[in-house]
């Protein structure tokens, strides 16, 4: 397809083995796929469809479907389907498309509505997803107002910016993803937030800083090998919020954290999970 002038090519899963969340570089694939492809109007589609069936090597094509898709603003097009959503009580996840009087009707029933501008884009987090939903609702009933963050996986920036925007006085945002520290920088641009308040790092250069609050919104696997690390930055009576975990899951990770938090309290939504903890003093 690449060398046939895709101009852009879509994985998916054709059955129900989720691919989580590979590492930056890696490109781990099920074993049963649809490859979707975006081809100029002019493509020879006979042509193509008899190349990539006299090329199948390790795989096998089981059927080779074709449409026709109109022309459109695919940018505005995808945007219609991205509306406000709220957490909790107050926070508000709003596109930078949307009228500012229709949001305002919106906020009517939200005592004291705070509104993050964020739209799709290249890292995870739009509050779409369970897990994110999850810790944004925490967020919302517990603000962090005067308090330090730390957000261990920022993706888009969505956590760190909602401290933010809910009073959190320094926020610590890393990824392993330069992708996401991008995305991160340019959500905080859109909702006036300086780099003083929100510094993004590699981890590996992360300062190791001790705070009131540590967000990892990540995996299972990554949230038991980076225990000691996570741990390490909360400060004791301080709170750690994880999430990206499925309910399944619950009992390792509690395990894992039980030997320097308690009072954990977990929250689910669909199948996922978010747990919380206080680290504790002596």
């Amino acid at each position: 397809m690449e060398s046939t002038g895709a101009i852009s090519i879509t994985w998916q899963d054709a059955e129900d083995e989720p691919v989580l969340e590979p590492l930056p570089g890696e490109t781990p694939l099920w074993r049963n796929l649809i490859i979707t492809a975006l081809f100029e109007s002019d493509i020879n589609l006979s042509t193509l469809t008899q190349t990539l069936i006299n090329n199948q090597s390790n795989w096998e094509i089981s059927s080779v479907d074709t449409e026709v898709v109109k022309n459109q603003d695919w940018e505005r097009v995808w945007m219609k389907d991205f509306h406000p959503m709220c957490f909790g009580e107050n926070l508000w996840i709003v596109p930078s498309t949307t009228d500012l009087l229709d949001v305002k009707k919106l906020q009517n029933n939200s005592p004291n509505p705070t509104s993050i501008i964020l739209d799709p884009g290249l890292a995870f987090g739009t509050g779409t997803h369970p897990t994110t939903a999850l810790c944004l609702e925490w967020l919302d009933k517990n603000p962090p107002k005067d308090l330090t963050v730390v957000d261990y996986g920022c993706g888009s920036g969505i956590l760190a910016v909602a401290a933010a925007k809910l009073g959190a006085k320094h926020i610590i945002a890393t990824d392993i993803d330069p992708q996401a520290l991008t995305a991160t920088k340019e959500n905080m641009r859109r909702n006036q937030i300086t780099s003083d308040k929100i510094p993004c790092y590699l981890p590996g250069d992360c300062p190791e800083d001790t705070v009131d609050i540590v967000l990892a919104n990540i995996l299972c696997g990554p949230l038991q090998e980076l225990y000691p690390r996570l741990s390490s930055y909360v400060k004791p009576g301080g709170h750690i919020v994880i999430s990206g975990l499925l309910t399944t899951q619950k009992e390792d990770i509690i395990k894992t954290y039980s030997a320097d938090f308690s009072n954990f309290k977990v929250k689910q939504l669909d199948d996922w999970i978010r747990i919380s903890a206080t680290k504790n003093t002596n």
